[in-house]
């Protein structure tokens, strides 16, 4: 009995040593990829009508232009600017989803966090934050570090593009808030995703 509380203590230490000792820098292979249950191939923005990414062009997006220069509506409701609202815009797409095992970023997603970035960089004292998740597949651990590194991923992205770092928060729910409840591929999908949450 000793023995298993031991055991017990020393496994939440170590997993909770290695959530804490992760590094922007560093990734670790067996994250990106896929080589845990193989790569499904699939991309999540294509299948079953995800209503994010999905037939995403772009267009809409180009340098300059409102994006660039501040002007943004006056706030809505939920205290952001109407253009959230508009499902043409691709400040709309709140949620960038993930293939199986992977934190890659898939191209589908690429303007919609280009266009966040754009807004960022423009309202200098808006923050956001970047909450990981993973479907149920894997340990408990394993999809703690996934969800991480998916939401790291779109942090990088943004950095790149200028976003302030103190913009930006990073969390990882792992598996422990589905959006779908279901047990199979049609619901994995669409909880394998980083929502961006302003």
């Amino acid at each position: 009995m000793k023995l298993t509380k031991t055991l017990a203590i020393v496994a939440m230490i170590s997993a909770l040593t290695l959530a804490g000792c992760s590094s922007d820098d560093e990734k670790d292979a067996s994250l990106t990829d896929g080589s845990l249950n193989g790569a499904s191939g699939m991309n999540d923005a294509s299948v079953n009508g995800l209503g994010d990414g999905s037939g995403m062009n772009g267009s809409g997006m180009g340098g300059g232009g409102r994006y660039g220069n501040g002007k943004y509506g006056a706030k809505g409701a939920n205290g952001l600017p109407p253009e959230f609202s508009d499902p043409n815009n691709p400040l709309s797409k709140r949620t960038i989803y993930f293939m199986l095992d992977s934190s890659q970023v898939q191209q589908d997603f690429v303007s919609v966090i280009s266009a966040h970035a754009r807004y960022l960089l423009a309202n200098p004292s808006q923050h956001i934050v970047l909450e990981g998740n993973a479907d149920e597949r894997g340990s408990r651990e394993y999809n703690i570090a996934l969800a991480e590194q998916r939401s790291k991923t779109v942090a990088g992205m943004l950095k790149a593009q200028g976003v302030s770092e103190s913009q930006l928060g990073i969390v990882s729910y792992g598996e422990e808030k589905p959006v779908a409840m279901g047990h199979d591929e049609s619901s994995w999908e669409l909880n394998r995703r980083v929502e961006l949450a302003y």
